[in-house]
């Protein structure tokens, strides 16, 4: 008998909260946790790398939580490693199934058979996704307006490149939250902020573009270099700062 993905005494792959949050705010986290289900072993990786920024975005749902509850928003994120599978890439990516993430291989992803992949898809990705996209149609026939943001952090260092960067607020072709967001910084405080760096929203992603982009939301990706949340106190902190700027920008919406 085949065992399945998750067992029963697994954590659900999508973290819901705040389903009856009153602001327009809809907070996702694609990479909040490092689980890999036991079905699958430990992939390859050793527990060190298990818990470096190669499995999930460290400090990032600590943010996002915190968002969340400043904003009065509601909050999807996403739980298993991204290393199972990434659910920021879109579903016929190369990299959906890393076999190699910056320097170190990923042996459990060598050689998936379709049935692997499916089952991956299946019970930790369609369901993140599925979430979000049932949250959002819920608040457009109840006419309630959704701001989505998108909780990400980076390395300080990334293949011996060092990023000076402290946070990146990333968009797509909409500026509508991204530019008041860089110009509330830029008068309000010296923090060394990238503009569309140290990414940029592309065809590799997936989230932005299919839940903000695709319906027309004002939205933005937020990158934290994760060295400055990796402690609870520094979270909380990172996300008051982030909820005035994401104020400042409503009231400059309009929204």
């Amino acid at each position: 008998m085949k065992t399945p993905l998750l067992a029963a005494d697994e954590p659900h792959p999508v973290i819901h909260e705040r389903p009856n949050a009153a602001s327009p705010y809809l907070i996702s986290c694609d990479h909040a946790g490092h689980r890999i289900p036991r079905s699958l072993g430990d992939l390859g990786v050793s527990a060190g790398d298990r818990t470096r920024h190669i499995a999930w975005d460290i400090g990032a749902l600590g943010v996002a939580r915190a968002l969340a509850e400043l904003l009065d928003g509601e909050l999807v994120a996403q739980a298993y490693s991204r290393l199972v599978i990434d659910c920021n890439r879109p579903p016929t990516s190369a990299e959906l199934f890393t076999t190699r993430s910056e320097a170190t291989d990923v042996p459990g992803n060598r050689d998936l058979s379709t049935a692997a992949r499916a089952a991956r898809t299946a019970h930790i990705y369609a369901p993140y996704h599925a979430c979000l996209s049932s949250v959002l149609d819920t608040r457009a026939r109840l006419g309630r307006p959704s701001i989505f943001v998108a909780v990400h952090s980076f390395t300080p260092v990334y293949l011996d490149h060092i990023r000076p960067w402290q946070l990146g607020i990333l968009s797509g072709e909409d500026r509508r939250v991204a530019d008041p967001m860089l110009e509330f910084l830029r008068q309000q405080s010296d923090l060394c902020v990238g503009d569309n760096e140290p990414y940029r929203i592309d065809e590799k992603d997936h989230g932005i573009p299919v839940h903000a982009l695709a319906r027309g939301l004002p939205h933005v990706l937020l990158e934290i270099r994760q060295d400055l949340i990796t402690a609870p106190r520094d979270q909380r902190s990172w996300a008051e700062r982030l909820a005035q700027t994401l104020n400042a920008a409503r009231t400059a919406l309009k929204f």
